[in-house]
């Protein structure tokens, strides 16, 4: 739920509450009021008649006086309320009745009662209701529209806040570029957000530049420790000594696969540094075949049968060697984790790109599989990094991959989405 909604529920609950308990308030009030004063004008007509029966003056009949009932008989005294039949309206009426006893001077004791419509006072009621129950919900109602319209435009800045931080990319290189509201809180956030996103820049840009010092450093030793290894390898006087060949030889492949590592690392970094800019289009169905070529013995040395569908497909904008290094990791992982004698299947059409093998079920999440230095074998040699690779350069295009273990055919399959495909 969004702050200001729940704000404004609060508010509306608040209000509803009060709303309630000011109507029944004003009803039981108001009713109230026009019942005391009914009843003191029938107090004051019952000191009338007594008056007027103490000075020796007859009481009035009751057909002069609609409103009065006289009964020789015994009846209970004070006020109450009653119904009487409206003879022209044909309805029951309520009354405010005053019950009480006269005692003429030398005669019998009567009960007297008087009576007085109440009509006019729930009409009056009735009235009174209605208008102010109609003020305090359209004050109500004016007061939420008047919160919502006043949130929109106060919290823009803030939603515009919002928009920036959701569009920015660290990889522009440049901070956020944030207007400064006349609101002081929202001006102190963009101000503090700003700096934050200087610092977050400052900080990658040194990453980067920490990154491409250390690849390009250690570049030169690796390949300076491995030719001089490949010479060592070469030399006769290692025929004499059986114990120095295999500790070169362990030292040479050690050499290697850190070189391989530190290739896939500065691969890596490149990529998400977004230094593959130039993008030209690249006939994926062309370079599948090229990459199976050139793969050719390595399928031949581990009995692996390729099954290329490659027919023409739309040529994709991408870097020449992305787009070479994504088949290049995803045909060597099917190499790779293939069993003997099995095969390699590529289909590719103009909205994807699926290569699977045969093998066993690895079990795990398979989102964990793409993860840097994850291996399905601990033993192997491999550093781990092919489907990083894979999945960096597909998210460098807006790609998607995906992998799955099809069991009835204990098939591993990666598929990759090209943008604009179904996922």
């Amino acid at each position: 739920m969004k702050l200001l909604a729940a704000t404004t529920r609060y508010y509306l609950a608040l209000a509803a509450v009060l709303f309630a308990v000011g109507s029944a308030g004003l009803y039981y009030g108001v009713n109230r009021a026009l019942r005391h004063e009914v009843g003191e004008q029938l107090a004051a007509r019952q000191r009338e008649l007594t008056q007027q029966v103490q000075a020796g003056q007859p009481l009035p009949a009751p057909p002069f006086d609609t409103g009065l009932a006289l009964s020789p008989r015994p009846r209970p005294e004070g006020f109450a309320d009653t119904l009487l039949l409206d003879a022209q309206e044909h309805e029951m009426v309520p009354h405010r009745q005053l019950t009480f006893a006269l005692r003429p001077p030398g005669g019998a004791p009567v009960w007297v009662t008087l009576r007085k419509s109440l009509v006019e006072s729930d009409d009056l009621v009735a009235v009174i209701l209605t208008w102010m129950l109609g003020v305090l919900a359209a004050l109500l109602a004016g007061a939420a529209l008047l919160n919502r319209w006043l949130t929109g435009r106060l919290w823009a800045p803030f939603r515009h806040t919002l928009g920036a931080l959701r569009g920015y990319d660290l990889h522009q290189h440049r901070p956020l570029q944030l207007p400064a509201p006349a609101i002081a809180e929202f001006a102190e956030l963009n101000q503090a957000l700003t700096h934050l996103s200087e610092r977050l820049v400052a900080d990658y840009d040194n990453l980067r530049e920490f990154t491409a010092n250390a690849a390009h450093e250690t570049q030169t030793p690796l390949a300076i420790m491995q030719a001089q290894l490949e010479q060592l390898l070469q030399l006769p006087a290692l025929g004499h000594d059986p114990a120095a060949a295999p500790l070169l030889a362990e030292l040479y492949g050690a050499t290697r696969r850190l070189s391989r590592l530190h290739q896939a690392l500065g691969l890596l970094s490149r990529i998400e540094n977004r230094q593959f800019a130039a993008a030209v289009p690249v006939r994926l169905d062309e370079l599948l075949a090229e990459k199976a070529r050139h793969l050719g013995p390595l399928f031949e040395a581990r009995s692996l049968a390729l099954h290329l569908h490659a027919p023409a497909a739309p040529a994709l904008h991408m870097h020449p060697g992305l787009a070479d290094s994504l088949l290049h990791n995803l045909l060597h992982n099917a190499i790779k984790y293939n069993e003997a004698g099995g095969d390699v299947t590529a289909c590719l059409t103009a909205r994807t790109l699926e290569i699977s093998n045969p093998g066993p079920d690895p079990g795990g999440d398979p989102a964990r599989f793409f993860e840097r230095f994850r291996k399905h074998r601990a033993a192997s040699e491999s550093a781990g990094l092919g489907l990083s690779i894979v999945q960096q350069i597909c998210a460098y295009y807006g790609f998607r991959v995906a992998y799955t273990f099809e069991a009835a055919g204990r098939r591993h399959v990666l598929r990759v989405f090209f943008a604009g495909g179904d996922a």
